[in-house]
């Protein structure tokens, strides 16, 4: 079960609704627990500083990155328990509580 409520769900949806935010997500998810410099993820992404900032802090409200600063820099990583909740949250109760499988059992490339 959940601990996410709707209206916090579609914060952190909202929060990814954005080609740059989900690219910056998907990247920390990537990187692992240790996070990234704000700086590496602006070049690695091609995203100008200053609207990565404002992509981080969409991403901080909506509690899917933290952060920690080690000297002048700022490392983000994405808040793993949050997309674990995110996750729960939309697959709670999946296929009426039998066990989910995939559509095709077989590669559907084949199926007729």
């Amino acid at each position: 079960m959940s601990l996410l409520q709707p209206k916090e769900a579609v914060t952190v949806l909202a929060a990814l609704a954005q080609e740059s935010r989900l690219a910056v997500f998907r990247m920390l998810v990537q990187v692992g627990p240790e996070g990234m410099a704000a700086t590496k993820i602006s070049e690695q992404l091609g995203v100008p500083a200053s609207s990565l900032s404002f992509h981080l802090k969409e991403l901080a409200h909506a509690n899917l990155v933290t952060t920690r600063q080690d000297g002048r820099f700022i490392y983000y990583a994405a808040n793993f328990g949050r997309m674990n909740d995110l996750m729960a949250f939309l697959t709670d109760n999946c296929c009426g509580g039998n066990p989910c499988a995939p559509i095709c059992s077989t590669d559907c490339s084949t199926a007729a």
